[in-house]
């Protein structure tokens, strides 16, 4: 039987979609997605924020709103991935469910894939806890590399 050649060819079709939450994992993900590409163009970062509820002092007071909410995350990320290779990533801040909102932003950009870190759970925190990468699985349309690192 002749040996096949196995390629991923695939995986590096921009744009793609990176969930971000701030975590060393999640920039690692970042940072694969860019080595896949070879720059930083055609990547998506998003970072999915909670909605906030009528009952909340920012809300009530009017002083916190998507916009301010959007500017905050956006500095934050953009501080997170300083660097001069994230210069041409895109950021994209949205609100709602991480998944959903993750698995929309993909197929609204037409993204080639979605490169998600997980943080590698035990299974009943994932039960408790839930899992975005678990979830982004679930709902994708499109190819979704999931990066675990072993366990010790």
């Amino acid at each position: 039987m002749a040996e096949r050649e196995f390629t991923v060819s695939w995986i590096s079709t921009s744009p793609i979609v990176v969930p971000f939450d701030f975590s060393a994992d999640s920039r690692e993900a970042v940072d694969k997605a860019i080595a896949l590409v070879g720059s930083g163009e055609g990547i998506y970062v998003i970072h999915v924020l909670g909605e906030l509820s009528p009952a909340d002092p920012g809300e009530v007071w009017h002083t916190v709103d998507e916009n301010t909410r959007t500017q905050h995350a956006t500095q934050a990320i953009r501080k997170e991935l300083a660097d001069e290779k994230y210069k041409d990533v895109k950021i994209n801040i949205t609100f709602g469910d991480p998944g959903e909102k993750i698995c929309q932003f993909a197929e609204k950009i037409n993204a080639g894939s979605i490169i998600i870190s997980s943080h590698g759970r035990s299974s009943i925190m994932r039960v408790l806890l839930g899992s975005v990468a678990d979830r982004v699985v679930r709902l994708a349309d499109r190819p979704v590399i999931v990066l675990k690192k072993p366990r010790d």
